[in-house]
């Protein structure tokens, strides 16, 4: 029976892509730089300003699990995505843009329903704001979890935008007890803010007693602790994360290993799109310390390929590119 690096779980969403200014969100009464939870209306809403002010930028695959899981798997590592879509043509897209190299999921037959999409709108400082309709997502149970597929992984790894739902947020209750009771080490992203800003004791309910890992930026960070400075947020973050790794944007990141702290410069690059660099710096971490790599190798390799995120449009790379990463850091060998 195939055994995985990852066995995660997440929203799984088709993201479309628009370039806006800054004055577009002011006009649409929009929080930039966050995850907004929206209906459909509201999204049918937005899609059509924003057609009227511009043409879709990108459509791709995405979610933040899934993006994470989709990078683990096109550098060479073993995922399982556990996930719900329904039986539609977002649906399809979405499994089409997810690949199967390296990577299992739970869907088999899909209900009736509509999939879910986020709008992604881009501002010219490169800042990624969303609003997000779940669609059948927002269903997301016990129901899609393969405990036997758990108990075969080396980590579990939950996306924080699952808090939003109940019957989400009891089913990675559930797989963090199970991971916990059956030796599988467990990691977390806080995903976005608003996760901080709006559903902070649901993200706490998930910490529990902590993660072997835990990813955030900065911001998260500051909203969860309820700091400010650097220290004083590494300090809060050591009482729930035995290791954790903190992202710095264009700065790098700062990772403790669990024993010290260790710097990971940034790479320059002219940003035009943030949306996915997160996703693709755990992508790459997990990667690499499941393949024997230690922290300041695997900070490296993340911040890499998060930098090559970034300069394009869309959250995911095309998979050649992964092996070009590898190669330019010195690591295609280890593949």
């Amino acid at each position: 029976m195939a055994r995985y690096d990852v066995y995660g779980v997440g929203n799984a969403l088709v993201d479309q892509e628009f370039e806006v200014e800054d004055s577009f969100f002011e006009e649409n009464n929009i929080e930039k730089g966050v995850m907004t939870l929206v209906e459909l209306e509201q999204q049918e809403t937005l899609l059509a300003a924003l057609r009227e002010q511009g043409d879709l930028r990108k459509q791709s695959g995405g979610g933040s699990a899934g993006n994470t899981l989709y990078a683990l798997s096109q550098f060479g590592g073993e995922a399982y995505f556990a996930c719900k879509i329904a039986s539609d043509d977002t649906g399809d897209f979405y499994l089409n843009e997810l690949g199967h190299h390296n990577i299992d999921t739970n869907i088999g037959s899909r209900e009736e329903g509509t999939s879910g999409r986020c709008v992604v709108m881009i501002s010219p400082d490169a800042e990624r704001t969303m609003h997000t309709y779940l669609g059948v997502s927002v269903n997301f149970s016990l129901e899609e979890l393969d405990f036997d597929a758990v108990a075969r992984s080396e980590y579990i790894y939950i996306e924080g935008y699952l808090v939003t739902s109940p019957p989400a947020k009891l089913a990675i209750m559930k797989l963090k007890s199970y991971a916990e009771e059956n030796q599988v080490k467990t990691a977390m992203t806080f995903s976005d803010p608003a996760m901080l800003e709006y559903f902070k004791d649901h993200i706490n309910d998930v910490l529990g007693a902590g993660v072997d890992m835990l990813f955030c930026n900065l911001r998260e960070a500051q909203l969860w602790s309820g700091k400010e400075s650097i220290e004083d947020v590494c300090e809060a973050l050591k009482t729930k994360a035995r290791r954790f790794a903190l992202t710095l944007g264009p700065k790098g990141a700062l990772l403790f290993d669990g024993a010290r702290f260790i710097e990971i410069e940034g790479n320059k690059v002219e940003a035009v799109d943030t949306n996915g660099a997160g996703d693709m710096f755990a992508g790459a971490f997990m990667y690499a310390i499941t393949q024997g790599m230690d922290f300041t190798t695997a900070g490296k390799l993340a911040s890499l390929a998060a930098s090559k995120v970034v300069s394009k449009f869309g959250p995911r790379l095309k998979s050649a590119e992964h092996a070009d990463i590898l190669e330019e850091a010195g690591l295609l060998s280890s593949n």
